[in-house]
C-alpha cells in the first residue's frame, strides 16, 4: 500500500515564492491600469470641458448676430474700450445678448439688452464681463464678471487678408493703421486652454449680419 507523500519545505518555498511573484505582476498591472484610465479619465473630461466651452460661447455669439441685436450689413461683435473692476481699461469683444444668458446671475430682476465682453486674465481663465444698458449706472459702474472656465490661457485673433489671401494670428486686437484707433474687427476667435500638461486649441466664428439674417 503506497503512503501519500506531503510537499517537502523546497517545494513550499519555491510555490511561495511563485504565487508572491504573480501577486506581484498582478498589482504592478493593476496600478499601472489605474494609472493609466486616471490619466485618460482626466484626457476625457478635459476634452468634455473644452468642447463645451466652445459650443456654448458660438451659441452665443451667434445669438449676438440675430435681431434685434445684429443690424444689417454690421459686425455683430465689435472692439470696445472696457474698464474691468479694479483694473484698467482694455479693448475687447464686445457684443449684445438681447436675452441675456443663462451663466449671469441678476442681484435683481433680469434686464434684456445686456452688453458682454471677453476676456482672459493670466493664471485665472476666461471671464465674460456684462451689465443691462437699461442699469441706471450702466456709464458708471463696471460691468459684473462670470468665470466661463479658468482653464483657458490665451484668447488671440484670426485676420483674413483678401489681398495676400493669408490668415494672421494676433495676440492682440489688430489696429485699422499703425496711425488709426480704430480697431479691425477678426474674423474668428482662437482659445487655447492647459490643464496639468493637456492643452487643446479651439476656433470661434466671429459672425456678421447680412441682409438681416442670422450667419450660421
Amino acid at each position: 500500500m503506497k503512503t501519500s507523500r506531503g510537499f517537502t519545505l523546497l517545494e513550499v518555498l519555491l510555490a511561495t515564492a511563485l504565487v508572491g511573484l504573480l501577486l506581484a505582476g498582478l498589482n504592478i498591472f493593476i496600478f499601472s491600469m489605474g494609472e493609466l484610465w486616471g490619466k485618460n479619465s482626466d484626457r476625457r473630461l478635459f476634452d468634455q470641458h473644452v468642447n463645451a466651452v466652445t459650443r456654448y460661447l458660438q451659441r452665443e455669439l451667434r445669438a449676438a448676430g440675430l435681431p434685434p441685436a445684429g443690424k444689417k450689413g454690421e459686425y455683430a461683435i465689435t472692439p470696445q474700450e472696457i474698464r474691468p473692476g479694479g483694473g484698467l481699461a482694455e479693448t475687447l469683444l464686445t457684443f449684445d445678448l438681447t436675452g441675456g444668458s443663462r451663466l449671469f446671475e441678476w442681484p435683481a430682476q433680469p434686464l434684456p439688452e445686456v452688453v458682454c465682453s471677453l476676456q482672459v486674465r493670466e493664471r485665472q481663465g476666461l471671464f465674460l464681463l456684462w451689465h443691462s444698458r437699461l442699469e441706471t449706472r450702466f456709464y458708471d459702474d463696471p460691468p459684473r464678471e462670470v468665470l466661463v472656465t479658468p482653464w483657458a490661457t490665451e484668447l488671440s485673433y484670426e485676420y483674413y487678408d483678401a489681398d495676400t489671401k493669408r490668415w494672421s494670428i494676433e495676440r492682440a486686437l489688430k489696429r485699422e493703421s499703425s496711425s488709426s484707433r480704430a480697431y479691425l474687427v477678426p474674423q474668428r476667435i482662437r482659445l487655447k486652454f492647459a490643464y496639468r500638461g493637456l492643452q487643446r486649441e479651439t476656433v470661434l466664428l466671429v459672425p456678421t449680419v447680412t441682409e438681416g439674417l442670422p450667419n450660421y
